[in-house]
């Protein structure tokens, strides 16, 4: 009895792992399938055909967006066939010891056939019983007996398991293979298209050398109209934080005093007097209790916070300063992120919060989000569905993104803490 659930427990054990296999196997196509599906959304996102300096530059941040998607495509691809490879090399190590496994209990099966067969009539056994110089002895035989023939019908049972461990095994193996072998032809494919869009680049980069003068001009424009609106956002970011401070001052001053009155209720009951009760003078601004609950939920969703975009994308504009690859000369300082969309494309909250300012500039609408000590900065939308004081929650509609004159729809993103500006692309998962 024991035997057979030790023998249980292995096959129970074994089947674990081929479903482990297989899970990790679906798990790592999942994530290449929708990495995939983003890469050819993407790719419906249309460039301009006018040749002006703004709209090249414009198709120049949406292809460097694309390659850059595409990539990370082929970077992802190149992990996986490397986990699947590890995976391939472990199963083909069981797959040798369950091998030799077979092999064992094959030849334990075989004398165990051979000697019952020697030993196979009834007179025989009964002779072996009977022959026995004592009652003790007669009774151990026909329990031996008994029992080999038990471990006859084990050894029978034990082959049968391991030979269907043997063949689940290879079938795993060659799974394994072939999503291998389908992976490495993917990345071929995807790699014959990542040159064709570097090429493409190149072409562009080119057309753009001989306009130094019209880029520095246009780069200049977009520079003083970023300065005026982060001027702005900042301004009202100050009006948030000076309401905060003073949200949580109250809230000190009713804590205080609720303590005073319970202290105060405590003296008399025991001594007949009222206390003096010191409270601490508000110094720096510390958030308030519930500030500071949603600022740490917020926290925890590092990395994994959603686009606040709806639809395909593309992300055209990192945050911080770097110089454009391939330009001569050509720096640019963002304090968010831009990210481009189809037409009709929504901007979404990331996460619950409350509508602190909705403000217009240059004709469009900005929409500031408030999660405790964190703020989400939303711009450029044509019309927003939220006032000042609403509340909203994950991934809900803010407002639509405006579409340009040249069919560029981009939302330009930020994220602060308080008055320090974030990189935005560390929170959002992608």
């Amino acid at each position: 009895m024991r035997c057979l659930w030790v023998i249980l427990l292995v096959c129970l054990s074994l089947a674990g792992a081929e479903a482990q296999t297989t899970r990790k196997i679906r798990q790592l196509e999942k994530q290449r399938n929708e990495l995939r599906q983003q890469i050819t959304e993407s790719e419906t996102l249309l460039k301009s055909a006018r040749k002006d300096v703004k709209s090249q530059l414009d198709n120049l941040a949406l292809l460097s967006g694309q390659i850059e998607e595409r990539r990370k495509y082929i970077r992802t691809i190149e992990v996986d066939v490397k986990s699947i490879q590890l995976e391939v090399d472990r199963l083909g190590g069981e797959l040798v010891r369950l091998q030799k496994e077979l092999k064992d209990k094959r030849q334990k099966y075989e004398r165990s056939v051979r000697y019952l067969y020697k030993n196979k009539s009834v007179q025989e056994k009964l002779m072996f019983i009977f022959s026995a110089d004592n009652l003790s002895q007669m009774y151990r035989r026909l329990r031996y007996v008994r029992e080999y023939a038990d471990y006859q019908r084990l050894q029978g049972l034990q082959v049968r398991r391991k030979q269907k461990q043997v063949d689940d095994k290879k079938n795993t193996l060659v799974a394994s293979r072939k999503a291998k072998e389908e992976l490495l032809r993917q990345g071929e494919e995807e790699k014959a298209r990542l040159e064709k869009q570097e090429e493409e680049r190149k072409s562009l980069l080119q057309t753009l050398k001989g306009k130094q003068r019209s880029i520095q001009k246009e780069l200049d424009r977009k520079r003083r109209s970023a300065d005026k609106l982060n001027a702005e956002i900042d301004r009202l970011i100050e009006i948030e934080i000076e309401k905060a401070r003073k949200r949580a001052e109250e809230e000190a001053r009713r804590k205080a005093e609720e303590a005073r009155k319970a202290a105060a209720k405590a003296n008399e009951a025991s001594a007949g007097k009222t206390p003096s009760v010191s409270v601490d003078k508000m110094g720096t601004y510390k958030a308030g209790s519930e500030d500071r609950r949603l600022s740490n939920v917020f926290e925890r969703n590092k990395g994994i916070l959603p686009m606040p975009i709806t639809g395909p994308y593309v992300v055209v504009g990192h945050y911080g300063k770097y110089q454009v690859k391939g330009l001569r000369n050509v720096r640019l300082d963002n304090k968010g992120m831009d990210i481009k969309g189809k037409p009709g494309a929504n901007a979404r909250a990331i996460f619950d919060g409350e509508v602190s300012a909705v403000f217009q500039y240059n004709g469009l609408t900005n929409v500031l989000v408030r999660h405790g000590s964190y703020i989400s900065v939303y711009c450029n939308l044509s019309s927003v569905r939220v006032k000042r004081g609403s509340l909203v929650k994950t991934k809900d509609i803010l407002g639509e993104v405006n579409t340009d004159a040249d069919g560029n729809t981009v939302l330009h993103f930020q994220l602060r803490k308080e008055t320090a500006k974030l990189n935005p692309e560390l929170w959002i998962g992608r």
